[in-house]
């Protein structure tokens, strides 16, 4: 009887994602999810540091518990709405981006309290939510041309190897010349230099579990060589949230104002592009683009973000967005809505146990191999891109350069934008411009005037 009962229930569970049909096995949806989980759990110890009142903004911050279960919160409703409306394996948390714009430009710079702040944040939620679910920003998306969406992919590839290593401790920051190589003698990078070459060596094996095995084994060799912290503890329940939950409702009629107009749209603005560009990147990792590179139930895909970031701000954090670190699961196999279901599954779990998830979130070393794979894979875009015309070529390689130069990928689909109609009126391709294209092309050019403002 049980046995029929659960057979039924993955038979429903396969139909409904179509995990078969994308070639996919229930066991590898819920590897994938770990994954993902595991190269994107930082969040839940960056973004208290960055928005919370024991971090950078001090007194002027949100209860550091508060955003610490926000941001799980955020990261489940995000996910989840991904995961089972959208289908894609594709999963969200507060955007690292955004949450320093959040503190230090809004909170600090500008002297807004946060919960005005997270006002704001749930105005461009609501925004970005009706203009996804009336289609307009997917009609955006398909206006960008498939060879731009590709370097976009690619882009986002390299962005992702840059984060992985400067979180390893192979690339730094230099004075001199911006960055380089860093200190082999140092444990950590010693580390990560392992965790690289054990995950290489899995997945060259052909080993779907390559990505979480690495992760797994680096950290409990980080243990021994006293590299990574051995957890105190297992589990611990959620605090603060009766001091933050409702705030962003509450203060609504506090955003109403000139100097939180450009809060607002510079969220909503940076949101956009950023997710937009993750989305096409891991999209196109997973193999999920229909063979004119659009991105299939695209509203219901961009709809996540705007319920996230409402749901974020209501409990009390910054905007959430989909992260780039689910090319992690894609990796691992991942290729339906089940992969972020398991991740908002984990997730929910972290929120009672930061003890235990802490000491991989809090060891950069650890999940550097998972990302610096993961660009490796992202980068075979790279390929598909017709190099041998200059029109696609000059605004494909300023998109990919310019990500990890600027540190963003909302910049780099920028520029990209910017430089592809120009290239093509120069070759006389000025027809086959979209019009949306010319409209983007001056959006964005504001939005760097406003950036450098």
């Amino acid at each position: 009887m049980a046995t029929d009962l659960l057979t039924r229930t993955r038979g429903r569970v396969d139909t409904y994602f179509a995990v078969g049909v994308h070639g996919s096995t229930m066991r590898r949806e819920l590897m994938a999810g770990t994954v993902t989980f595991l190269a994107m759990c930082y969040v839940l110890a960056v973004n208290p540091s960055i928005l919370g009142d024991q971090g950078a903004l001090g007194d002027q911050g949100i209860p550091t518990q508060a955003v610490f279960t926000a941001t799980a919160v955020s990261a489940v409703a995000g996910s989840l709405v991904m995961g089972l409306w959208a289908r894609y394996p594709i999963a969200l948390a507060p955007g690292m981006g955004l949450n320093a714009f959040f503190a230090f430009s809004v909170v600090l710079g500008m002297g807004i309290p946060w919960q005005v702040a997270l006002s704001g944040t749930f105005l461009s939620g609501a925004i970005f939510f009706v203009l996804a679910v009336t289609r307009i920003r997917e009609k955006i998306l398909n206006a960008i041309p498939l060879q731009l969406k590709l370097a976009v992919a690619a882009g986002v590839g390299v962005f992702v190897a840059f984060l992985g290593f400067k979180n390893a401790g192979i690339v730094v920051d230099s004075d001199a010349t911006l960055v380089k190589l860093g200190d082999f003698t140092q444990g950590t990078t010693v580390l990560a230099l392992f965790g690289l070459v054990i995950t290489v060596i899995f997945l060259v094996r052909g080993w779907h579990g390559a990505v979480l095995y690495g992760i797994v084994l680096t950290a409990v060799v980080g243990m021994v060589a006293g590299l990574v912290e051995v957890p105190d503890g297992v589990a611990d329940l959620p605090r603060g949230l009766d001091q933050t939950f409702g705030q962003a409702i509450i203060h609504l009629p506090d955003a109403f104002t000139a100097q939180m107009a450009v809060v607002v749209l510079t969220m909503l603005f940076v949101d956009f592009f950023d997710a937009s560009g993750t989305l096409i990147g891991v999209a196109n990792q997973a193999g999920l683009l229909n063979s004119k590179g659009e991105l299939p139930r695209a509203a219901s895909a961009l709809s996540a973000d705007a319920v996230g970031t409402m749901a974020g701000a209501v409990i009390g954090t910054s905007t959430t967005t989909a992260y780039v670190e689910s090319t992690a699961g894609v990796s691992a196999g991942g290729r339906t809505g089940l992969t972020a279901v398991v991740t908002a599954a984990w997730f929910a779990v972290a929120m009672f146990c930061y003890p235990l998830f802490s000491v991989v979130a809090a060891s950069g070393a650890v999940t550097a191999a998972a990302l610096i794979v993961v660009g490796v894979l992202m980068a075979r875009s790279l390929g598909d891109i017709d190099w041998t015309r200059l029109e696609f070529a000059v605004p494909a390689f300023i998109t990919i350069v310019m990500m990890p130069l600027t540190y963003s990928i909302a910049n780099g689909l920028a520029m990209g934008m910017i430089f592809y109609p120009v290239v093509m009126v120069a070759r006389g391709r000025i027809r086959e411009v979209h019009p949306v294209m010319w409209v983007l092309t001056l959006i964005f050019l504001g939005y760097f005037f406003f950036l450098a403002e």
